[in-house]
């Protein structure tokens, strides 16, 4: 385990504070640029690629259920934990409608794409990869395309415009991470000549080196602070209780155990930057969601070594 925890740890350390440090180097425009194109390009590639080794994915059927079954968790134990904090603490910030939307979405909207396709790879088996692939997508899909956009476009109401339902079909459409999936996934079987194969092998540690560093870059400019108390309950939510419950839900249905932790791993992510970026779209809390991702990136540091113990 510790070999695996470095393997792990050593690319998050290394380029997120390549990142932290560089950005006073580095044109406005570029963490712009390198989001999209991760978004865009990087992601996509990552994913086609681990879905072309995915093998038979017969035995990961159960897996968006899963998926759906943690969002929905995640945004129940925010709607719960928001009325709680409401009249418990006296904080009337709890009162405004933009900080209650940032709120549900940190509970529930994970970093699967960047963060989590990144440590898996380094923490289980080359068959249980898939596992995170599906989670991840399926979040993509369910979560921030679906559920997220309708909990920001309701608390954002207020102040900003309701998108139109065939806008929410568009994106469900556009997702690019879906279609590097679907063609991932149904070109598994066509062989590629060698030096494509190699190619994207070597992709997917190009993807994980650009998504920290725009962690690190992104996490330097994060203004927040005075928001750290309250993104506690959202991040402890994200990277304690919901890894916890999926891990004993997989216990139930004797999942194999590599399984078992990738899809534990993937549940326990910090905060997704997709809270940030539709909190920013629908002008929700800025300050909370970027607090949350900085408070659940620290708790998921010492929360592996946790879930490897007991899951895998």
């Amino acid at each position: 385990m510790p070999e695996s925890l470095l393997q792990a740890y050593t690319p998050l350390f290394f380029w997120t504070g390549l990142g932290f440090l560089i950005v006073k180097f580095l044109p406005e425009s570029f963490p712009k640029l390198l989001g999209r194109s991760l978004y865009w390009v990087g992601v996509p590639c990552e994913i086609f690629a681990l879905a072309r080794q995915s093998g038979e994915l017969t035995s990961t059927k159960i897996a968006p259920f899963l998926t759906a079954g943690a969002i929905l968790l995640g945004l129940a134990l925010g709607a719960v934990s928001l009325a709680l904090s409401r009249r418990l603490m006296e904080q009337p910030r709890l009162e405004n409608p933009s900080l209650q939307g940032s709120w549900l979405l940190c509970s529930m909207l994970g970093n699967t794409g960047f963060i989590g396709l990144s440590v898996v790879p380094f923490l289980v088996d080359a068959e249980s990869v898939p596992w995170a692939v599906f989670y991840s997508v399926t979040q993509n899909v369910i979560g921030t395309y679906g559920i997220g956009v309708l909990v920001s476009s309701y608390y954002g109401r207020q102040m900003g415009t309701s998108r139109p339902w065939w806008e929410l079909v568009k994106d469900l459409a556009t997702v690019p991470s879906l279609w590097g999936f679907f063609l991932g996934f149904t070109t598994r079987f066509i062989p590629f000549p060698p030096l494509v194969e190699t190619s994207l092998h070597g992709s997917v540690m190009v993807v994980i080196a650009g998504a920290f560093v725009l962690m690190g870059i992104r996490l330097s400019q994060i203004g927040g602070w005075q928001s750290l108390r309250l993104a506690a309950v959202p991040a402890v939510l994200k990277t304690v209780v919901m890894p916890g419950v999926v891990g004993l839900v997989t216990l139930l249905v004797d999942m194999p155990s590599q399984a078992r932790l990738a899809l534990v791993i993937m549940a326990g992510v910090p905060s997704a930057f997709a809270a940030l970026i539709l909190s920013e779209e629908y002008n929700l809390d800025r300050d909370l969601a970027a607090s949350s991702i900085i408070n659940s990136t620290l708790i998921f540091l010492v929360m592996i070594p946790v879930w490897v113990y007991f899951f895998a």
